[in-house]
């Protein structure tokens, strides 16, 4: 699929986002082809892999030469080396070109050198593998946050049922213009937002607002492109371009969100920047300012100043930050919470405000019977003639009294003459006489609107001319979704519930949750209100299941989704929750706090023993294997301490 400019969507504001470039805005030194880095081929094709791929089967071939001549040595892995720190180099080069020449790329080019320097071949060999490989890791998940808008731009159908005189035809959905005339059958997704001129029906408006339940519409009611009709045809007029109906909004407030959130740089390049031109500073004055200030042995103290570079030589600290990022990623993912990078871990690290999604998030996202109401008839026979009536129906209302029914072992009263009443109920025959089951009509008793506080669903059961009872259906909450609360609150994070259902029924979940909540969103208000709190100082968190919930989770500081979710929603999140426990939240939140904790430890052992022989070896207190020694020493100790977080 080509890229969203391609398809008239309009420009994009960087055109690497455009054409599937990296999205947190790093460049890494080699060309990003237009279809994006989301795939192993795509990555072969630009270099990344093959690069890596070639680097490993010259390291197999120095193995199998070491092996056959023992005494090359170490010669045909320095050979090996070479080839995989060539393109290392390239990008050091083209840094430099940059005015930047204190990269993560020069930073690890020293530790690879200074390692052969040392005799270590073996480790500097290590080095440049697991960053080639790193490089291949970021490339993939950099090419998931555009995958995911094309499958966002999926949603709308290729074509519409054109209304013209005579009768209709099919043309292609981004041709329409406002005022045509378009025809939506019953379980078609609708191809472009319009007005409802003719026809009854529920449409499902759930991949915009995340409300499970579908919302009547009859003539005069706007409806949405991506939405999908229920029961019935519906006629509209339609009143936006393909360029401007819902779903092209969503896709733009995504792309903008992603262009306006600052990359967030690599750790250990932040360092090195400041690192790499201290160590050169330091070593070339240990070698030149003794002898010209103070007369001392040139000799002496170039060999003192070689040993302050070697000293230098950042292994351990290369090494340290990337060891305790694997370690929390993959602790992460054995635990089923997907975390795409560094990046987003040290931004968890910093969450102070998390902001939920509802249905599917907070709850389950199916309604599920909350309450019988039997008025003429016994609550299994409200039940049975309910369940018979919705026999065959994927109405989510019907789907909840079937199952009830079943958990209660009441059989479905059989039912003759089924027919569906669009943006009603369904009716029927039990018996020869006429039942019901669906929306109160004007005569619904007053119990209706008290099973109807909170914001449940209230369906009648009439047979004949009595009712026979009311069912109440709600949304309920996940079991963990308290539990979860409290553990967020307990981290010091500030908890609210952002949502396209309606005010009642949001209060009602806050209320029990304890939480602020605000309802009847779009996702526009949605990442209007992410924004409002990131301005307010707040580094937030939110989290959704839905493709409502697309453009916050772009815009929010981390974005995570829950693995029932859509796939939109799945791509554009930094992180993903794949049994979609509530309490995984806080779970992310102190992973990442511990890995950051545990890469600070790191880089302090690492520069502290470097510090404490630095200083020796100037004084000529020890010598240079001794201080090399201790590098070996400390590239043990952070790796073993990073492997401390793969305990839960």
């Amino acid at each position: 699929m080509s890229c969203l400019c391609c398809q008239g969507y309009g420009p994009t504001r960087d055109e690497d986002v455009c054409c599937g470039g990296p999205e947190d805005g790093h460049d890494h030194g080699h060309d990003h082809g237009h279809g994006g880095s989301g795939t192993l081929a795509a990555l072969w094709r630009e270099g990344t892999l093959r690069e890596a791929v070639v680097y490993a089967a010259a390291l197999q071939a120095a193995a199998v030469a070491g092996r056959l001549w023992p005494a090359a040595g170490g010669w045909p892995f320095v050979a090996a080396m070479a080839v995989g720190l060539y393109p290392v180099l390239r990008r050091v080069l083209a840094e430099l070109r940059r005015g930047n020449p204190f990269s993560i790329e020069m930073l690890m080019t020293i530790s690879a050198v200074g390692a052969v320097a040392i005799g270590a071949v073996g480790e500097a060999a290590t080095v440049v593998l697991l960053f080639l490989v790193g490089e291949i890791l970021e490339s993939l998940a950099a090419g998931r946050a555009q995958a995911g808008i094309e499958r966002l731009v999926a949603l709308v159908p290729q074509t519409a049922l054109l209304e013209e005189e005579g009768g209709t035809r099919s043309v292609a959905a981004a041709s329409l213009t406002p005022g045509q005339v378009i025809v939506a059958g019953a379980g078609e997704r609708i191809a472009a937002d319009g007005e409802v001129i003719d026809g009854m029906s529920g449409v499902d408006e759930s991949p915009l607002t995340g409300e499970s339940r579908p919302k009547p519409k009859g003539p005069g009611d706007a409806v949405y492109a991506g939405t999908v009709n229920g029961e019935g045809v519906l006629r509209l007029r339609v009143t936006a371009d393909a360029s401007d109906n819902a779903i092209a909004r969503v896709v733009r407030l995504v792309r903008e969100a992603q262009a306006r959130k600052a990359p967030v740089q690599r750790i250990v390049e932040r360092f090195a920047r400041v690192y790499t031109p201290c160590v050169v500073a330091a070593g070339a004055a240990v070698a030149v300012l003794p002898p010209l200030l103070a007369g001392a042995d040139w000799t002496t103290w170039i060999y003192r100043g070689l040993a302050v570079l070697l000293i230098g030589c950042p292994c351990a600290l290369v090494i340290s930050t990337p060891a305790a990022l694997a370690a929390a990623l993959a602790s992460g993912a054995g635990r089923g919470l997907l975390i795409k990078g560094g990046a987003v871990l040290e931004s968890l690290a910093r969450a102070d405000a998390v902001a939920f999604d509802k249905t599917g998030t907070l709850t389950r996202g199916r309604p599920a019977v909350a309450e019988v109401a039997a008025l003429a008839g016994s609550r299994a026979e409200v039940l049975a003639l309910a369940a018979g009536l919705s026999l065959g129906s994927t109405h989510p209302m019907a789907r909840a009294v079937l199952a009830a029914a079943a958990a209660e072992g009441v059989a479905p009263a059989a039912v003759a003459d089924l027919a569906a009443l669009p943006g009603r109920g369904v009716s029927g025959r039990v018996d020869g006489v006429e039942a019901f089951f669906g929306a109160p009509g004007a005569d619904a008793p007053a119990a209706a609107q008290t099973l109807a506080e909170g914001g449940r669903t209230v369906s009648l059961v009439r047979k004949g001319g009595d009712i026979l009872g009311l069912i109440a259906a709600a949304d309920e909450a996940r079991e963990d979704a308290a539990a979860g609360v409290a553990a967020l609150k307990a981290i010091g994070a500030r908890v609210v519930m952002l949502t396209g259902d309606v005010p009642a029924a949001a209060a009602a979940l806050a209320d029990s949750l304890g939480i602020e909540a605000r309802a009847g969103l779009l996702p526009e208000d949605k990442l209007a209100a992410v924004r409002e709190m990131q301005a307010q100082g707040a580094h937030v968190v939110k989290v959704g299941d839905g493709i409502n919930d697309a453009p916050a989770l772009a815009a929010a500081d981390v974005g995570i989704a829950f693995g029932g979710g859509t796939d939109v929603a799945l791509e554009t999140a930094d992180a993903a929750s794949l049994h979609g426990h509530v309490g995984d939240v806080a779970a992310m939140i102190l992973l990442a706090r511990r890995a950051m904790a545990t890469i600070r430890q790191n880089v302090a052992l690492a520069i502290g023993l470097k510090l404490a022989f630095l200083v020796t070896t100037v004084l000529g207190i020890t010598g240079l294997w001794p201080a090399v020694l201790a590098d070996t020493g400390a590239t043990v100790l952070v790796t073993a301490n990073a492997l401390r977080l793969l305990r839960r």
